[in-house]
């Protein structure tokens, strides 16, 4: 497949759309990126073809995709007893949503949504002896490269986080929350602050699209069904809200973040990563969700 001629066109026909949607100015920090940006890079899983166009390499903040590292973290540590904290279905609301956490009871509906990350959050810290450090290690080794945190989007979250340390207090109220609210608030913020490029996140995907091989990044394994299952979370809540809308017009397992990126995967053919700040309504990114639309419209090739 010649995924260089096939993204060279979508990053062409994807132009039109530049202009549309709006930054995720409620974080200070992500307000101040260009949002003329765009960049996507594809990686291919059976011949080791990697396609980039436009600014694949400029680094940008993860945010929620993060929650994909976060869950592979978790599941290999805790196993399905993860599940007994959270749960596994699509929330049908607002990634960020107070109202549906309080009528389920203090449990999350799934671990992408803010109060499952949050849950998340909690699970490495009492399960890891310095969270910060392994789990931007884990990412490195992931992507090949040394990323790092972003201290100064990390901050700004912290300092508009009314909403989320509502979320937090919830939990812990409910008893789903074990260590302090702050150093919870504050570990979470950091993993969503993880910069990466388009490249980078696409080689980071990659293990998830193929899962017949071993998955096994320092302390870090998952067993190929456990693989399969974080692609089956991906597909049906990786989006919040307009995750039925991405399966139906692109077909893929994948991972949006309100700092514009997306990542999604093709299992046992490609990973792919897409990034335009500009959000929709629903907070992803508009040109990244059209530009992976065009790609399985051009290459033919979804998981349906």
């Amino acid at each position: 497949m010649a995924y260089q001629d096939i993204i060279d066109k979508v990053y062409r026909d994807v132009q039109p759309y530049a202009g549309e949607g709006r930054q995720a100015d409620y974080i200070p920090a992500l307000a101040e990126v260009d949002p003329e940006q765009f960049g996507m890079c594809i990686e291919s899983v059976r011949d080791d073809e990697t396609a980039c166009v436009g600014d694949a390499d400029v680094r940008f903040s993860i945010q929620s995709i993060s929650k994909v590292f976060m869950l592979a973290m978790c599941l290999s540590l805790e196993g399905d007893q993860l599940w007994q904290r959270m749960g596994k279905e699509p929330s049908g609301n607002a990634f960020n949503s107070l109202v549906q956490l309080e009528y389920e009871h203090g449990k999350p509906r799934n671990p992408f949504i803010n109060a499952g990350a949050l849950v998340m959050a909690d699970v490495l810290i009492s399960r890891l002896g310095n969270p910060e450090s392994q789990f931007i290690n884990f990412v490195r080794q992931l992507c090949g490269s040394t990323v790092d945190y972003n201290h100064e989007v990390a901050r700004s979250e912290m300092r508009t986080a009314y909403l989320n340390t509502a979320i937090a207090n919830l939990l812990k109220h409910h008893g789903n929350i074990q260590n302090h609210i702050r150093d919870v608030l504050h570990f979470y913020f950091l993993c969503c602050s993880v910069e990466m490029s388009c490249r980078e996140l696409a080689h980071a995907f990659r293990p998830f699209a193929d899962h017949h091989a071993a998955f096994a990044f320092g302390d870090v394994c998952l067993t190929d069904s456990q693989v399969k299952r974080i692609n089956a979370i991906m597909q049906t809540c990786g989006f919040y809200d307009e995750a039925g809308e991405f399966s139906y017009l692109v077909g893929l397992p994948g991972k949006s973040g309100v700092g514009g990126g997306i990542a999604a995967v093709h299992p046992r053919r490609y990973s792919v990563a897409v990034w335009s700040p500009r959000l929709n309504d629903k907070g992803n990114s508009v040109m990244g969700m059209k530009a992976l639309e065009m790609l399985t419209t051009e290459s033919e090739q979804s998981i349906f």
